[in-house]
């Protein structure tokens, strides 16, 4: 178990949803490219390395949390992960389209980023890449935020907790 800091509005993902995640990701992610954009502990991000992924960013806006992801870096030895420490949309606006295989949204629930947070998604995921929310409501309904090019495949609930497996579909003229 690493380390988690005492940090206002962290929440690291129960094991079980965690699990259930990678299920539906599938267990092996070698060569993929995996995006945690409100990092948090770090979790899914260092879970996602451990199963293989090539390379994994770990988004963090809390200076003391991500010096706390840089530890756990250094400790897991995971070259392939890098800790930004910044303001997460600002640094999603900033990354080049279609760049991830896999991205990993756990946005505080406190805060209304939901909507943003997934057209960042939208945007920087690659066609048939995979997106996964966190969040405390439901994503299906008239008022849901899914932008259109993502597409919700699987779903569950644990305790007050909705995750959502989103994926990102081609457009229809074959431009993603």
């Amino acid at each position: 178990m690493l380390p988690v800091p005492d940090a206002q509005g962290l929440r690291p993902t129960p094991d079980r949803v965690r699990e259930t995640l990678f299920n539906w990701l599938g267990q092996d992610l070698s060569g993929l490219t995996c995006l945690d954009l409100f990092a948090g502990s770090g979790a899914l991000g260092f879970e996602a390395a451990s199963r293989g992924a090539a390379a994994v960013t770990l988004v963090e806006a809390n200076p003391r949390v991500a010096r706390q992801l840089r530890d756990n870096q250094y400790r897991l030895d995971a070259s392939q992960v890098r800790v930004v420490q910044g303001d997460a949309f600002a640094l999603a606006a900033q990354m080049p389209d279609a760049s991830f295989d896999v991205i990993f949204l756990d946005p505080p629930f406190a805060e209304d980023w939901l909507r943003p947070a997934l057209e960042h998604a939208a945007r920087l995921s690659r066609p048939g890449g995979a997106v996964y929310v966190e969040t405390d409501r439901t994503l299906t309904g008239a008022d849901a935020p899914v932008p259109a090019s993502l597409e919700i495949v699987r779903q569950a609930r644990a305790g007050a907790v909705y995750f959502h497996l989103l994926q990102h579909r081609a457009a229809p003229n074959g431009q993603g």
